[in-house]
């Protein structure tokens, strides 16, 4: 789909989206599902529609689910407002886009040098993660899931090479999350903007570069078409998952069956959504590279190093936030430290034997 003409639809929107189920029976509670992605949208939108459509098949008519994409019922950032209201049931976003009313929110989506998706997996399902979450939303009249994972992301987009930490400085760079937060540090100006805004912002000069996701969502993006720098996985979003969050009051008046109904698309959802980016990152990598120029880089060990001691500060202040934010804070560093020694030592030493031994990098 040629990229000018994709944005234009989606900014238009055509409005709500019933989503078909085999029966709509008259006692089905209706759940309204407004979306942080323009409809369609390559990745993060396809996915959110096929959660909406998994819904709606598997309760067989117990739900009359209608799917709005963002900006055809409310804006973007505006989801967490209107699902907490009532206006609507529920969301579908990353719950790190609500850093600004609670910080500890972005541990639900993804932190600097934090967990890659199984180990925020592992941490949600069987460490204590969704309960801690459970507290966090509840104090917004908010219950989330997990939804979705792009996997570990890539570094950005740059319209010139980062040789050192001093290239930050003065850059204007679309990031959102702690991430940016790091990045500010380093003299960088970050703003948070909606996917569908991030092309034009980047192609008028308005920033400087961005991130995405990575190859496979990246590449329907034509980013390339103003920054030939893409770097490979940076430390700001080395996994974790999205968020189906729904107004309180709505689901605990679910019974135990419907309840399970959601639970068990938001987990398949999630499933699928990682697979999907491990399985088309390559190819995509590929396109970008031999179809369109794009020059693929790698941030250097200062650069690292930087980014390590930015992301120190950006915790500290995360817990000098609040009593919840610590105590959320101190659960997922211990998860991260018990979960990645592990992994390092036994599928970290397998992947380096692995690559070295079939050459692949």
């Amino acid at each position: 789909m040629e990229r000018r003409k994709f944005l234009k639809g989606a900014a238009l929107g055509a409005g709500a989206v019933a989503v078909a189920s085999p029966a709509i029976a008259q006692s089905a509670k209706q759940l309204t599902i407004v979306s942080t992605w323009p409809r369609d949208f390559p990745g993060l939108g396809t996915s959110a529609q096929r959660l909406a459509a998994r819904i709606a098949q598997l309760s067989d008519g117990a739900f009359n689910v209608e799917y709005f994409a963002a900006g055809e019922r409310v804006g973007a950032f505006d989801s967490f407002d209107e699902v907490a209201s009532g206006n609507s049931q529920a969301y579908i976003a990353a719950d790190y886009y609500w850093g600004g009313k609670h910080p500890a929110f972005n541990y639900f989506t993804s932190v600097p040098f934090g967990m890659s998706t199984p180990q925020w997996n592992a941490w949600i399902k069987f460490g204590g993660g969704q309960e801690l979450w459970d507290e966090l939303s509840g104090s917004f009249g908010l219950k989330a899931l997990a939804c979705g994972s792009t996997g570990t992301q890539a570094g950005g987009w740059f319209n010139k090479e980062i040789e050192s930490p001093d290239d930050f400085k003065g850059l204007k760079m679309r990031i959102p999350g702690l991430g940016g937060q790091v990045l500010t540090k380093l003299g960088a100006s970050t703003v948070s903007l909606p996917g569908g805004q991030i092309y034009e912002n980047l192609v008028s000069g308005a920033i400087d570069a961005t991130e995405w996701v990575g190859p496979y969502n990246d590449y329907f993006m034509k980013f390339y078409e103003a920054a030939q720098y893409y770097y490979t996985g940076g430390m700001h979003e080395p996994g974790g998952g999205l968020a189906f969050g729904m107004n309180l009051d709505f689901w605990n008046g679910l019974s135990d069956y419907e309840k399970s109904i959601i639970e068990a698309a938001c987990n398949e959802e999630h499933a699928a959504s990682h697979e999907e980016n491990i399985a088309k990152n390559g190819e995509f990598l590929a396109k970008l590279v031999n179809d369109h120029g794009v020059k693929i880089r790698a941030f250097n060990d200062d650069i690292w190093d930087a980014f390590g001691e930015a992301a120190e500060e950006v915790f500290e202040e995360v817990r000098a936030h609040s009593p919840l934010a610590e105590k959320i804070d101190d659960a997922f560093q211990a998860s991260l430290r018990e979960t990645g020694e592990f992994m390092a030592n036994f599928e970290g030493t397998f992947v380096n034997q692995r690559n070295r031994v079939l050459d692949l990098g």
